[in-house]
C-alpha cells in the first residue's frame, strides 16, 4: 500500500492517492510523509481530511512540520493550532526556529498565545513543560448526573475523561474521581461522597525524569500537576511520559558511549554535527590515556628484563575494562529505574566484591593454565599475571559500581561514569598493579 501510494504521488494522481492515504492511521501517515518528495509534501498534506490533518501533523518530525508551516496559508496554520492539544502545540513550538514560532503565534488566539508563553517559561526538564491543560475538572457539590452531563458537554476536546479532578472554588485540588466510578454510581449521589481525596500530584517544577519514575513505579496513566498553593494547573498523560523515557534513555546511551547527547535522528544529522558531538570526549579520553603510557614508561626496566610481560598487557587492560563496564552498566540502569540509590553504597560494594572474587578467581585459574601449559611461560610469570588479573577484576568491578553512585550523590548524571571513562581509569590501575606485582614476585 505504501509503495502504491508513493507511485500515485509520483504520477500526480492525487485523487487516487487521497483515497489510498485515508486508509492509514495518523501515525502511519506521518511516517509515510518521510518518503514523500519535499516538493510535493504540502500538496499531499492538503489531501488529508481536515479532521485528520492535525492528528497527522502532531506525529510528523519537526523538520516536516517546519516545511508544512512555512508553505501553508495563515488560515491553515490557525486551523492546525486550533485542533492541537496544548502539550502537542508546545512540543511543536519548542522545536521550531524563531521565524516559524513568530508566524504561528501571530495566527494563534490571544488565549493560546498567553498559554504558550506560560508553558515556555517552565524549565525544559520540568513537569510543567510537558503537561497539558485539557483536563476535566468538577466541583464536589455536583451530583453524579450533573458531573456526567458536564463531561458530555465539555469532554470532547479534553486529553482524557477517564480521570476527573475535583477542585474547590479557588481551583485547589481536593480529590479525584474516575469515569468508571461515575457511571456505576447513582445519579443523585454527591461527588463529595465518592471522591478519592488521596490523590498523588507533582509540582510544576519537579524534574520530568522523576515524574517518569513515579509513572513507572505506580503504573499511572495520568497525573495532576499543581503549583505552590496546590492549585491544579495541568495534567501529564502517559503518552508524554513515554516520550520522556525515550529521550532520557537515548541521552543516557549517548553519554555511556562518550557522545554529546543529541535529539536529532542519526540519518538527519550532518557529519560535522556528528563529529562535534564525538570529539570532546575522545580528546579527554585520549589525553587521559597518556597516563597509561607514562606508567609503561616508568616500568620500562621491568619490561626489558622479562619481555614476555608485555604480551599480557592488552589482556589485563581489556578484561579490567570489560569487568568495570559490566558493573557500571548494571548500576547506572538500576539508578535510572529507581532500584538502586546512593544510600545502598555499602550493599553495592559488598555485592561487587563477592562477584569480583568469584569471577576473578575463575578467570585467573583459566589464565594460569593457559600461560603455564600452552604459552610455556615460567610459574612465576603465570602467577604474576593471574594474581594481577584477580586484583584487576576486583578493583574494576568495585570502581564500576561505586562511581555511578558517587555521581548520583553529587547531583551528576551517572551515565557519564560508563564504559569509556571506567575503562580509562581501570587501564591505569591495571598497569600499576601488574608492574608492582611483577617487580615484587620476579624481583625486577
Amino acid at each position: 500500500m505504501k509503495k502504491k501510494f508513493l507511485t500515485l504521488i509520483g504520477e500526480e494522481k492525487y485523487t487516487e492517492a487521497r483515497q489510498e492515504i485515508i486508509e492509514f492511521g495518523a501515525v502511519d501517515i506521518a511516517q509515510l510523509f518521510e518518503d514523500v518528495p519535499q516538493a510535493k509534501l504540502v500538496i499531499v498534506f492538503r489531501l488529508l481530511p481536515k479532521d485528520l490533518s492535525s492528528d497527522v501533523f502532531t506525529y510528523m518530525s519537526s523538520d516536516l512540520q517546519r516545511q508544512v508551516i512555512e508553505a501553508i496559508t495563515d488560515e491553515e496554520v490557525i486551523a492546525i493550532m486550533r485542533d492541537l492539544f496544548m502539550d502537542d502545540a508546545i512540543d511543536f513550538i519548542e522545536e521550531m526556529p524563531s521565524n516559524v514560532v513568530k508566524r504561528v503565534l501571530k495566527n494563534a488566539s490571544e488565549d493560546t498565545r498567553i498559554l504558550v508563553n506560560q508553558f515556555l517559561n517552565y524549565p525544559t526538564d520540568s513537569a510543567g513543560s510537558i503537561m497539558t491543560i485539557e483536563y476535566v475538572d468538577l466541583k464536589k457539590d455536583m451530583t453524579v448526573k450533573q458531573a456526567l452531563n458536564y463531561i458530555k458537554i465539555n469532554g470532547y476536546d479534553k486529553e482524557t475523561i477517564n480521570t476527573c479532578y475535583v477542585l474547590s472554588s479557588s481551583r485547589v485540588l481536593e480529590g479525584v474521581v474516575s469515569l468508571r466510578q461515575l457511571v456505576l454510581s447513582d445519579d443523585e449521589t454527591a461527588l463529595k461522597d465518592i471522591v478519592n481525596i488521596e490523590v498523588d500530584s507533582v509540582h510544576t517544577h519537579d524534574d520530568r525524569e522523576e515524574v517518569a519514575t513515579l509513572f513507572k513505579k505506580y503504573d499511572y496513566y495520568v497525573m495532576p500537576v499543581v503549583d505552590n498553593e496546590n492549585r491544579l494547573v495541568g495534567i501529564i498523560t502517559v503518552d508524554d511520559i513515554i516520550d520522556v523515557i525515550d529521550k532520557e534513555a537515548t541521552e543516557d546511551i549517548h553519554k555511556m558511549a562518550a557522545l554529546q547527547p543529541t535529539e536529532k535522528p542519526y540519518l538527519k544529522t550532518n557529519i560535522w554535527h556528528l563529529a562535534k558531538n564525538r570529539i570532546p570526549w575522545l580528546l579527554v579520553l585520549m589525553i587521559s590515556a597518556a597516563f597509561t603510557g607514562g606508567i609503561i614508561k616508568r616500568y620500562e626496566t621491568a619490561l626489558q628484563s622479562v619481555i614476555l610481560l608485555a604480551a599480557f598487557i592488552p589482556m589485563l587492560m581489556d578484561t579490567g575494562g570489560n569487568a568495570g563496564s559490566q558493573s557500571s552498566t548494571l548500576i547506572i540502569r538500576g539508578l535510572a529505574l529507581g532500584e538502586i540509590e546512593p544510600r545502598h553504597f555499602l550493599k553495592v560494594v559488598s555485592k561487587e566484591l563477592g562477584v569480583s572474587i568469584i569471577v576473578g578467581t575463575m578467570l585467573a585459574v583459566v589464565n594460569f593454565l593457559k600461560i603455564y601449559l600452552i604459552d610455556k611461560a615460567g610459574v612465576l610469570v603465570a602467577i604474576t599475571v593471574s594474581f594481577t588479573l584477580v586484583l584487576t577484576v576486583t578493583l574494576s568491578k568495585v570502581i564500576g559500581g561505586v562511581l555511578p553512585l558517587l555521581a548520583k550523590k553529587f547531583k551528576m548524571d551517572p551515565a557519564i561514569m560508563a564504559g569509556p571513562l571506567i575503562t580509562t581509569i581501570v587501564d591505569a590501575i591495571s598497569l600499576i598493579v601488574y608492574f608492582a606485582t611483577a617487580t615484587w614476585l620476579l624481583g625486577l
